[in-house]
């Protein structure tokens, strides 16, 4: 085995804490990361709730950057230096329609997560990035483009993956209209992509004080979501709306901005939802869901937000502060997402 450091769940305090951390020996896929910039996802809060005594160990962190230290001895497409990336999927059955068709994250046997994972080999629980260390599978591990910064590019593997994917599902380009709700972790990144990949984009937000934020971002127009006037004005007008919303909320609002054909894609709460049928049959509306992309599509946003300059607008903390970060985000205390310096696992 291979012995690093992390930051692992204390199940009676709910807080996580300094430890040696083992990772297997590479097999002759395996690739192993240096970890040096980790993203914070709400999913890790909503980890550490469920956590208990019997869940085993538990490292949280799904959205890293790094750099190659050592590969197994069939590794063809990485040396060690090379800049990489990691996101929330690092293995999958490989065979079934899903994963042959490169959506290896709607795998029929369900993808092995980054962490709380079965490995498919061993059965062991993954253990995630909040860590120096990752092994990870080659077909699982991504080029950084140069130019992206390795720091702002981490929540790319998670927030900038989910909402890529509908983007370019629903063929989203020039001529497009979109609005995404919502404006934090994924809401961002759903601004700056939907602008770059030619949309006219707005955003709706409960007030208007994200407005200049908004449109710094690339947004060309804002909608506040509690304004009845500014709702109607907006009503049947946008292609595609991204809900990236992250608590529980009645759909309809949105459903009724949603243009004839268009399409609303529900990312942040994935939860129940209920629906009138009405919503949709008036304007022949769909409603669509997402999650994370396979390893094409991931690809494919990685060279996309390298060619555009896109990153997402993090607030970097050494991983000492890991706990801080947690509590910050669980009350959305952040523009727009925390990221971990691991250089002080050293």
């Amino acid at each position: 085995m291979r012995t690093t450091t992390g930051w692992q769940a204390d199940p009676s305090t709910r807080a996580l804490r300094r430890t040696p951390l083992e990772r297997r020996d590479l097999r002759p896929d395996d690739v192993a990361v240096r970890v040096d910039y980790c993203g914070v996802c709400h999913s890790d809060v909503h980890a550490l709730r469920a956590h208990d005594e019997s869940g085993g160990v538990l490292v949280p962190g799904h959205e890293f950057t790094g750099a190659v230290s050592e590969v197994g001895s069939a590794v063809t497409a990485f040396a060690p230096g090379d800049p990489v990336a990691v996101g929330n999927i690092v293995d999958s059955c490989g065979s079934c329609p899903m994963c042959l068709a490169g959506q290896e994250n709607f795998c029929r046997d369900f993808p092995t997560l980054t962490y709380g994972g079965n490995d498919r080999q061993d059965g062991t629980t993954t253990v995630g990035g909040y860590s120096r260390e990752y092994v990870v599978r080659e077909k699982f591990a991504y080029h950084l483009p140069v130019g992206l910064d390795p720091a702002g590019a981490a929540p790319l593997l998670c927030a900038g993956i989910t909402v890529w994917e509908p983007l370019r599902a629903l063929g989203v380009g020039p001529g497009s209209t979109v609005a995404v709700a919502g404006l934090g972790g994924l809401g961002h990144l759903a601004v700056k992509l939907a602008a770059a990949l030619g949309a006219t984009t707005s955003v709706i937000s409960r007030t208007p004080d994200k407005a200049a934020e908004a449109r710094s971002l690339g947004a060309d127009g804002f909608v506040v979501s509690t304004d009845a006037k500014q709702m109607e004005a907006a009503r049947d007008t946008f292609d595609v709306v991204i809900d990236t919303i992250s608590a529980p909320h009645d759909l309809t609002p949105y459903l009724r901005t949603v243009a004839m054909d268009g399409t609303l894609s529900h990312l942040g709460h994935l939860g129940p939802v209920t629906v009138n049928a009405m919503d949709l049959l008036i304007g022949r509306k769909r409603l669509s869901s997402a999650g994370s992309g396979g390893r094409p599509s991931t690809a494919a946003m990685l060279r996309f937000c390298a060619q555009h300059g896109i990153t997402a607008d993090i607030e970097l903390l050494p991983s000492s502060q890991v706990n801080t970060a947690l509590e910050r985000l669980d009350r959305n205390d952040v523009r727009y997402r925390f990221v971990l310096d691991m250089s002080d696992l050293d």
